[in-house]
């Protein structure tokens, strides 16, 4: 994913730290509570003001952006790579699994944002991340389309939604981790990717 950021001057170095703080605090939080942290606890874990926090992030999609923003890329660069395999349908469903695990990342939050990019007030980062995502799983769909490996009336959307209704069911079972593989597995088999 493109970086698009404008470009800033250089930061104070105490307002460096202030930002690596509540990276850190946010990422912790996230993990824990989902979409249930609160900025203000992770404000105060970071051991700064709710306003140094919103100063630097003025809302929660734009901290999420900043924790999430190399597993995106990561994510991408996955997909690219698989491109090049030769079994279209086995680069999907590999990559498919990926965005999954990518789903479950703090617990449920990065799938409710990537739901919802569509709605007003989405952060413009937020949504190129979920373009990019989308981007690099309709180019392994059109490759396995191409080469018979998958049905035409599958969407990358539909896949999309599938893959993160998945994560959040096998969030819902902590205590059996090979759910989600067994998920996708069934569902995947079920539409012939």
């Amino acid at each position: 994913m493109a970086d698009d950021r404008a470009p800033r001057q250089p930061r104070r170095a105490d307002a460096r730290d202030n930002r690596e703080r509540i990276v850190r605090a946010a990422r912790a939080a996230f993990a824990e509570q989902g979409p249930h942290a609160s900025l203000n606890r992770i404000a105060a874990a970071a051991g700064v003001g709710a306003g140094t926090l919103y100063r630097h992030f003025p809302s929660e999609q734009a901290l999420l952006v900043e924790i999430i923003r190399d597993d995106v890329d990561a994510l991408c660069a996955t997909g690219r790579a698989l491109a090049d395999q030769p079994d279209t349908a086995d680069a999907l469903r590999h990559w498919l699994h990926a965005v999954a695990r990518h789903a479950t990342a703090m617990r449920g939050l990065v799938a409710t944002h990537m739901a919802a990019v569509s709605r007003p007030g989405t952060d413009a980062t937020l949504a190129a991340c979920h373009d990019a995502i989308r981007a690099t799983g309709a180019a392994l769909l059109d490759r396995a389309r191409q080469r018979g490996a998958a049905p035409t009336t599958v969407d990358i959307g539909d896949l999309l939604t599938l893959a993160n209704a998945l994560a959040w069911a096998s969030e819902q079972a902590p205590d059996d981790p090979g759910l989600l593989d067994r998920l996708l597995g069934i569902a995947l088999a079920g539409l012939d990717v």
